[in-house]
């Protein structure tokens, strides 16, 4: 089976083609610009990917509006297991982590994060409150 990468943006999907190297962070080109929701899963089929899709399906502007991305790390591909390994997660669940715009992560969950805890999360995060303030 062949790993699945995706990201959901501002501006529906598109496919990220990372090549990163060994030893590369997958999530560098996001430092300072976007916030990231890495969902990881075993396979297409997981129930918690699919339900995670579900409840984001209905927010999209929310996560437009919080300048985040949706990466999928879904089986046991190379970009799957280079973005687990640099969020320790396990290839065999699912999880979901809120990493923030320093690269750090925020929320790390073994089930579904509802949009409105995500969101809560990210809009209690000082940078984010500047940027509701219109300091961008």
């Amino acid at each position: 089976m062949r790993a699945v990468l995706t990201v959901w943006g501002m501006l529906g999907a598109a496919l990220l083609a990372t090549g990163a190297a060994a030893g590369s962070d997958p999530l560098a080109a996001h430092r300072w610009r976007t916030r990231v929701l890495v969902l990881s899963a075993p396979g297409a089929g997981d129930a918690g990917l699919r339900a995670q899709r579900a409840a984001l399906a209905s927010v999209r502007g929310g996560l437009g509006e919080r300048d985040l991305v949706v990466i999928e790390a879904v089986g046991p591909g190379a970009e799957a297991a280079a973005l687990r390994a640099r969020l320790g997660l396990p290839a065999d669940a699912f999880r979901a982590v809120l990493v923030g715009k320093d690269g750090g992560a925020k929320l790390t969950a073994d089930a579904p994060i509802p949009p409105q805890r995500l969101f809560a999360t990210i809009d209690a995060m000082p940078m984010r409150r500047d940027e509701m303030r219109g300091n961008r």
